[in-house]
């Protein structure tokens, strides 16, 4: 099983060929070709190249399903006696990619 360690938005993420993974929102077309640069860790098999901190000419290419929402969290804040309240709420964009295939140089 060919892998790759990804990093986009400061958080990493395990790309596997085939795969499907949610990344933080980036303005992208559904069906538009994205390339990951920032790869961290290639595994192919019993073969492991591992970046300091990035391998040279190694790319994730991916293709964007689709521009997703993540689940909603409620915010409430609350003081006692003196009668404050405030509720509020958010929902995180996400975008979903497939990653179709990982290039090494």
């Amino acid at each position: 099983m060919k892998y790759a360690i990804i990093e986009d938005g400061g958080k990493q993420y395990k790309a596997v060929e085939g795969g499907l993974i949610e990344v933080d929102h980036f303005s992208s077309e559904v069906g538009e070709q994205v390339d990951l640069e920032r790869v961290l860790l290639v595994a192919d098999g019993k073969k492991v190249s591992i970046g300091t901190p990035l391998i040279d000419g190694a790319k994730v290419l991916a293709t964007v399903v689709s521009q997703v929402k993540g689940p909603k969290v409620k915010v409430f804040k609350y003081k006692p006696k003196i009668n404050y309240r405030r509720r509020s709420g958010h929902r995180q964009q996400y975008t979903r990619l497939k990653i179709d295939s990982i290039v090494m140089k």
